[in-house]
């Protein structure tokens, strides 16, 4: 892959890299306030690799669950990835092992920034080489918080929220992209609403069910218009 490639895909992770290091150094001092070893950072980041999941994972392993609830969290937090799989292109990664990586480390980050209007043109080893130093930064960031975490004070606040801070900057910057298509995150608002109201305790596979339905019906119905529009 030639040098300046390398580059424009190092300037095209860089943004959500700067929020991807931070959020590792908080997970990797959750890690060591947890009471787990340092290395628990980079083997959780580096084998399992779905973010939210992974802070989860932590009180999980804490409280030594059963397999049998840690796979179905592990089901439930990263459903959405059945979502991205539709539209993410993996069809332009040439290989099996390269493919495999690339299936393993779609991550929201990774989607977000393929999905925009100038991932959409980016070839197979561009996207693949982004998804590597996106979990870069992630690895990178959660080893030195796990190996800074016994200096830093347990009373620091907020460490905890930096996940969520972080999607809701992509969300920003993904509503950005999308004002074209307004209905799209309206529609997606209108069923976390509705499913906090009529399934809270099923909050997650409610919403993306009603999500989906939506975008179909939408989608059958713009079908149905351009036909009308073609017949006029």
């Amino acid at each position: 892959m030639k040098l300046h490639t390398v580059r424009a895909v190092f300037r095209d992770s860089a943004a959500v890299g700067f929020g991807l290091v931070p959020l590792g150094l908080a997970f990797g001092v959750i890690i060591t306030h947890a009471g787990l070893p340092w290395w628990c950072a980079p083997l959780f980041t580096g084998l399992v690799y779905a973010g939210s999941l992974e802070f989860l994972l932590v009180g999980l392993v804490v409280a030594v669950a059963p397999l049998a609830t840690v796979a179905l969290t592990a089901l439930l937090v990263n459903v959405r990835h059945v979502f991205y799989a539709l539209s993410f292109p993996l069809h332009r990664v040439r290989g099996r092992a390269a493919r495999a990586y690339s299936t393993f480390s779609l991550t929201d980050e990774a989607y977000a920034l393929t999905a925009g209007e100038q991932g959409r043109m980016w070839p197979g080893p561009r996207i693949l080489l982004l998804q590597l130093f996106l979990q870069l930064y992630w690895v990178g960031g959660a080893t030195v918080g796990a190996l800074l975490g016994s200096v830093i004070p347990d009373s620091v606040k907020g460490l905890d929220f930096a996940m969520t801070a972080l999607f809701a900057v992509l969300a920003l910057e993904a509503l950005r992209n999308w004002r074209a298509d307004v209905p799209t995150p309206v529609l997606a608002l209108l069923s976390a609403l509705a499913a906090r109201v009529l399934f809270p305790g099923a909050l997650l596979p409610a919403a993306f069910a009603m999500f989906t339905v939506g975008l179909l019906l939408r989608r059958i119905r713009l079908e149905e218009c351009e036909e009308c529009a073609v017949d006029a």
